[in-house]
């Protein structure tokens, strides 16, 4: 992990504060028990349920060393309330093309997920939006092409 800092709002900290704490309690605890359960099938070369349970093992501690890298270098970002776009706002536009509503919160990349609707203040239209106001139209340049959006509400 890169030495740069990782910009999170209080409820990006919070949730990657309660994935650890799983990670380090029951998730540790019941890899353990995976692993020795398939020890006691003996053999362990052909025993693909250990070598499962020692992978599973190896991605959970490299998860628990990136989060606590992330919140060692995290700089939890506040939103102020001044009608502009930030990281920890949520927006609702309009597609101008698909005539339709959307929302957005904008966060920090390492809270994105697009699922959710949280996009990175650094994707193409986290850029387009940072710094805009209710009413402000918006252009973002994505692979497919120029999208517009009306700015209708900051939250």
């Amino acid at each position: 992990m890169s030495n740069e800092e990782v910009i999170l709002t209080p409820e990006g900290k919070e949730k990657l504060e309660q994935e650890l704490e799983e990670l380090k309690t029951v998730k540790r605890k019941e890899l353990a028990a995976r692993i020795k359960t398939a020890i006691s099938y003996g053999d362990l070369k052909e025993n693909s349920e250990y070598h499962s349970a020692k992978e599973d093992q190896a991605f959970m501690e490299t998860r628990i060393l990136t989060i606590e890298g992330m919140l060692r270098k995290a700089r939890i970002v506040q939103t102020v309330n001044d009608n502009r776009i930030q990281v920890g706002t949520t927006v609702v536009l309009h597609d101008v093309e698909m005539n339709e509503k959307v929302e957005y919160k904008i966060v920090g990349t390492a809270e994105a997920d697009a699922m959710e609707n949280k996009i990175s203040y650094e994707s193409p239209m986290g850029v387009a939006l940072i710094g805009k106001s209710a009413g402000d139209k918006v252009v973002v340049n994505a692979p497919v092409g120029e999208i517009e959006f009306k700015v209708l509400e900051i939250k």
